[in-house]
């Protein structure tokens, strides 16, 4: 198929990457203008760009998407099919009316569930113990177009959101060639979403990442997995903010006041909500670098009434 991608993120690669690798005509890549990053602010290319450029594919980098010469640009390509994977930007009607089988968005959630900016992290957040991607034709709405194919796969009770996503950027792309073949074919049937189905995973702030050691351990451990990423969980220990990294729920009880570090040697130990224990396996003090829960515990000789805020 004559096709136009546009996407943004590493989670986009592999979809580019396949349907090249299948044979389709992809007339031109768009993705996000090239935006400051790092200490020095030096400007830096998006993953889809290098992505393209190492595929010898043509690079649009427009500011909106919806400018009129963009659209007209877009119009006179006349492509079959466009695909989106997380762009990171509204595709307007007058797009979306342009290519004879719509536009295909791949989204990393098991549709309705997890519409918005952040269904990776979400569901891990919440505790989902498993997901999957979608395809679906794009509409106006925020991911409430019609569905096309799904493919799902369990959540491991340790894996994290970067771990997750690469799996799920696989498995998108085979998904999206699937699907492109049956658009060709005329064998999909698209499926309208059940509204009343939806839940919304919205995009991620640094507040989201503030423990509450009122909550049971099993929450903490899966917002530390799910904001692993970006924005992290933290919490503060003696004044000082410290980021959390690795955790695990552990097989016992306790009375003791959530935040409390229990016991005086051994594995980092925290009490939690409902009388739930954490063990914090991998944490980072801020200014230092990243240790375990021992080496924190006896680098700064925490004792028996130690506890986070």
């Amino acid at each position: 198929m004559k096709t136009i991608f546009l996407g943004t993120p590493a989670f986009a690669v592999p979809t580019l990457d396949a349907m090249v690798a299948v044979g389709h005509e992809v007339l031109s890549v768009y993705t996000q203008p090239d935006r400051p990053k790092g200490r020095g602010q030096e400007l830096a290319q998006s993953p889809v760009k290098e992505a393209a450029l190492r595929l010898g594919l043509e690079v649009t980098q427009p500011e909106k998407v919806r400018q009129q010469e963009v659209v007209d640009t877009l119009r006179a390509a006349a492509p079959e099919v466009m695909v989106v994977v997380g762009y990171g930007q509204i595709i307007p009607q007058n797009i979306i009316d342009i290519p004879r089988f719509g536009i295909v968005n791949v989204h990393a959630s098991l549709l309705p569930k997890y519409r918005g900016a952040a269904p990776i992290q979400w569901a891990i957040a919440n505790g989902e113990c498993e997901t999957g991607v979608t395809t679906m034709q794009i509409n106006a709405g925020l991911d409430t177009g019609d569905m096309l194919l799904k493919a799902a796969t369990p959540i491991g009770p340790n894996e994290n959101a970067v771990e997750l996503s690469e799996r799920l950027a696989q498995m998108g792309a085979q998904l999206l060639i699937e699907t492109l073949q049956s658009l060709a074919a005329g064998t999909v049937q698209p499926e309208p979403q059940r509204d009343e189905e939806a839940t919304l995973a919205p995009i991620l702030n640094k507040e989201d990442g503030c423990v509450d050691w009122a909550w049971r351990a099993e929450k903490i451990h899966n917002r530390t997995r799910g904001f692993f990423a970006w924005p992290g969980t933290q919490a503060i220990f003696r004044g000082q903010m410290v980021r959390l990294w690795r955790t695990e729920v552990l097989d016992e009880s306790c009375t003791a006041r959530p935040g409390l570090i229990l016991g005086s040697k051994g594995p980092l130990r925290v009490a939690c909500g409902e009388g739930t224990v954490l063990e914090l396996k991998e944490l980072q003090l801020e200014g230092k670098k990243r240790g375990s829960g021992v080496d924190f515990r006896n680098g700064l000789r925490v004792g028996e009434n130690d506890g986070f805020e």
